[in-house]
């Protein structure tokens, strides 16, 4: 396979878990227009619904699912549901995740008051919402002998940022958990099952919006930073995280296990200077 061909996900099924918010709805589509059929996983359902139907605009197909990524009783429903309308499942994105307030420390707090089970949460809702859908939905291509995983990392593992403390320690142990199990795959069944990470800058979500934007839409404080620091001198949008996405998914990175992928428009790579 060579050319175009090689990003093609034609035939294929993939997961993709928060796939509802804001940065889902753009990979999901994405994966969609690259031929596959897309399991909206996610727990609210009128989101969910809305995936499905820009999917099938555009002539794709898609299903939703709704399910809590961190109760495994309910991915393995999920995963009986999906193996019983498509049969299989080829890929999976583990793109649930994200912040909560408590467990981030403000620029006046002492750090030593942070609220351990909000952090405890957070690292959870990050790290084993990705450990359990792959302990899944990784079972049934284990079966098949084939398939391919991409976690869904951040900026923030690389470069620890401020304030958010639970986040970074969850998305640097979603990169170790990557390595581990790419090792692990490797040796058990060759280049036939693979896991990579994605790991986005800044982008501007739900769950980041009080952090970057003023209640009149103007940039805080904290978004200049963000902004200077950037080579590219703005925020990326949801648009430019697809086409890594559909590399790790697809034959063009068969050879391809382990890495973790930014994008984030120079921010990792820039001192200041």
């Amino acid at each position: 396979m060579t050319g175009l061909e090689q990003f093609s996900l034609k035939g294929r099924v993939i997961v993709i878990t928060g796939a509802t918010g804001v940065l889902g709805s753009a990979l999901s589509l994405a994966v969609a227009q690259a031929g596959a059929k897309v399991a909206i996983l996610g727990r609210n359902g009128a989101r969910a619904k809305e995936r499905v139907e820009a999917i099938q605009a555009t002539g794709g197909e898609a299903m939703a699912v709704l399910a809590d990524v961190q109760d495994e009783a309910q991915m393995q429903a999920a995963k009986e549901k999906i193996l019983l309308a498509w049969g299989t499942i080829d890929g999976l994105v583990n793109g649930a995740g994200g912040n909560m307030p408590g467990a981030t420390v403000g620029p006046g707090q002492n750090i030593f008051d942070l609220n351990i089970e909000d952090t405890r949460r957070a690292v959870d809702l990050n790290l084993f919402g990705t450990v359990i859908p792959t302990k899944v939905f990784g079972s049934v291509m284990a079966d098949r002998g084939k398939g391919v995983i991409v976690n869904i990392s951040s900026l923030t593992a690389q470069r620890p940022l401020t304030r958010v403390l639970g986040y970074s320690m969850a998305k640097k142990a979603v990169e170790s958990y990557t390595q581990w199990m790419a090792v692990e795959l490797g040796l058990r069944y060759g280049g036939a099952l693979r896991i990579n990470a994605l790991a986005p800058g800044v982008f501007l979500t739900e769950q980041n919006r009080d952090l970057l934007l003023n209640a009149d839409g103007s940039h805080t404080d904290r978004a200049e930073k963000f902004i200077t620091n950037t080579p590219f001198q703005r925020f990326g949008v949801p648009e430019e995280l697809t086409g890594t996405l559909i590399y790790l998914l697809s034959d063009a990175s068969r050879f391809v296990s382990g890495e973790t992928v930014l994008v984030d428009g120079g921010f990792n790579a820039y001192c200041g200077v």
